[in-house]
C-alpha cells in the first residue's frame, strides 16, 4: 500500500456501490481473467478534469484497490487525489446506463457528468 493510502481517513476512502460492483462483474465476465477497472481522472474536459474508465489486465503496485462484493476497482495515487471521499455507482435510467462518480471535491461538473472541476 502506497504512503498516500495509508495517510488516508476511511471516510477519504472512494467508494464502489453495490450496483456498480454488479456492473463491473457483468463487464469483467466478458474480459480475460485477471482483469480490473481502474477508475482516473484525466486533465481536459469541458469542466476542466474528465474520468476515465479502463480495463486493464493487471495492478500497478502503487495501485488503491477498492473492493465491494468481490469486485476491486484499481485507483492511481495520482487520481486518488481527486477522488477522495467520491462514490462509485451504475445508474440505469431513460437517458440509458452509465457509471457515475458523486465526487465530494467537486465544485462544477458538465450536463454529461464526465469531466469537473475543482
Amino acid at each position: 500500500m502506497s504512503e498516500t493510502v495509508t495517510n488516508l481517513q476511511s471516510q477519504d476512502l472512494p467508494s464502489v456501490t453495490t450496483r456498480a460492483a454488479k456492473r463491473i462483474a457483468t463487464v469483467l465476465s466478458k474480459e480475460p481473467e485477471g482483469s480490473y477497472l481502474r477508475v482516473a481522472v484525466n486533465g481536459g474536459g469541458c469542466s476542466g478534469f474528465s474520468y476515465a474508465f479502463d480495463i486493464v489486465p493487471a495492478r500497478d503496485a502503487d495501485d488503491l484497490a477498492v473492493e465491494q462484493d468481490g469486485v476491486i476497482v484499481l485507483i492511481d495515487p495520482v487520481s486518488l487525489d481527486f477522488l477522495k471521499g467520491a462514490k462509485i455507482d451504475f445508474v440505469d435510467d431513460l437517458i440509458g446506463q452509465s457509471f457515475k462518480i458523486e465526487n465530494p471535491n467537486a465544485t462544477a461538473s458538465c450536463g454529461c457528468g464526465t469531466s469537473f472541476s475543482i
